[in-house]
């Protein structure tokens, strides 16, 4: 059990990282991030310093304990994890697939893609980003921590701040049918 929430992270990034390498064959660079905020580089650390906790926990590695330190420990919740690890994944995987070439990671503000509101984007204006969150509650399922749950936290917050910086982009890209995009369907879930 206690490899799985690392591989359920590995083939996380190995979704965003495959669509990112797909696009730029085709010419389209999908890794904008930092480019219209430099202060998101700064998660990159946060993000590592996380899959560095994940893997200290399994392999033994250096690390204060109580960053590890279980909560409970419990066979239903691992279940549950491994479930909703899955359900984000499969989530995140029809979004890339409901993205096609506008999948980009960051604002690319010289896009000159259409408004997509069709696929996984009927459901939600921002599924990426509850995929990540549901991904996430799996993930601490799997390991309930404090390291998990401030990651939790963080990213929520992290997210929330996102959406609303790629709103107010899409607004001024999109104009009139963003809008009614917007009232059609809801943010998150």
């Amino acid at each position: 059990m206690k490899y799985i929430s690392i591989a359920m992270f590995i083939l996380l990034i190995s979704f965003a990282a495959g669509r990112a390498l797909w696009l730029r064959k085709k010419g389209i660079n999908a890794f904008v991030f930092g480019v219209t905020n430099k202060s998101d580089i700064m998660l990159l650390p946060i993000i590592i310093a996380f899959f560095y906790t994940l893997l200290a926990g399994v392999f033994a590695w250096p690390i204060p304990q109580i960053l590890i330190k279980h909560f409970f420990i419990s066979i239903v919740a691992d279940i549950l994890g491994i479930l909703v690890c899955a359900a984000g994944l499969i989530w995140f995987a029809y979004t890339l697939k409901s993205f096609g070439n506008s999948f980009r990671i960051g604002i690319d503000e010289n896009t000159s893609d259409k408004l997509i509101t069709k696929g996984a984007f009927a459901y939600s204006r921002n599924p990426i980003y509850s995929a990540f969150i549901i991904f996430f509650v799996g993930i601490f399922l799997l390991n309930p921590n404090i390291t998990c749950v401030a990651l939790l936290i963080f990213l929520t917050i992290i997210i929330h701040r996102q959406v609303l910086r790629e709103e107010k982009f899409l607004q001024k890209h999109y104009g009139d049918a963003y809008k009614t995009y917007c009232k059609r369907v809801r943010r998150y879930f």
